[in-house]
């Protein structure tokens, strides 16, 4: 307990800078983890989607009913359904049209999986670069504060004629609590954002192999 107070007076006693340092990391920190955890939500849901689909997907002969079912949902689909909407309505706008290259009906459906799945991207890498900055600049800024500290505890030695460790000790605690509450914000985030690309990077692949799989399927549905 008298360590948590002298922590507490250390950083309240410390220098404006140096507060201004640790409440910057401390805010880092606190969003670092709000974002890692929405992150976890967002991927394992992904990924329990991702597995149902492909459950329905491949249990079904024909895929009309399974588009007009997702179509048909209140919410947007998302993932892997919206890769397949994506596709399946614009094949099916394509192969009503008379006299239409079956080449061009595969291109266009192609092309809509690829844009839908731009934005299923773009959703999954949400706020990872916040993690990457968090995690490559806060040891940095926390040094920063440590070395403003330091150097304060180093000038103050001048105005006296004789020093001790017990005058500069203060002043190098606030500046070594600076450096721990970079590392506190910097290891969890670099942690959880090369996990979470790891498994941004599989969903991806995953969505890819469908999307190949899928247009699979529609090249024998033109040619046959």
């Amino acid at each position: 307990m008298t360590t948590d107070h002298s922590i507490i007076d250390l950083i309240l006693n410390a220098s404006l800078l140096v507060q201004l340092v640790m409440l910057i990391l401390i805010m880092a920190s606190v969003i670092s983890w709000t974002m890692i955890f929405n992150k976890y939500v967002i991927l394992k849901r992904a990924r329990n989607d991702a597995e149902a689909f492909e459950e329905q997907f491949w249990s079904v002969e024909d895929l009309s009913p399974l588009y007009t079912k997702i179509s048909a949902r209140h919410h947007e689909p998302s993932g892997m359904e919206k890769i397949f909407e994506a596709g399946f309505k614009e094949f099916a706008r394509l192969n009503k049209q008379e006299h239409i290259d079956p080449e061009v009906v595969l291109d266009g459906s192609q092309r809509s999986m690829r844009i839908a799945m731009n934005k299923e991207m773009d959703h999954l890498e949400t706020n990872l670069s916040f993690l990457a900055t968090v995690g490559s600049t806060s040891p940095y800024v926390g040094l920063f504060g440590t070395v403003w500290g330091i150097m304060n505890s180093f000038q103050a030695l001048g105005t006296v004629q004789q020093a001790t460790i017990a005058m500069v000790a203060p002043g190098i605690s606030e500046a070594l609590i600076a450096t721990a509450m970079g590392l506190f914000a910097a290891i969890p985030a670099v942690i959880a954002y090369n996990r979470y690309s790891y498994d941004v990077e599989r969903l991806i692949n995953r969505y890819d192999n469908f999307m190949e799989e899928f247009s699979s399927i529609l090249h024998r549905h033109t040619h046959s």
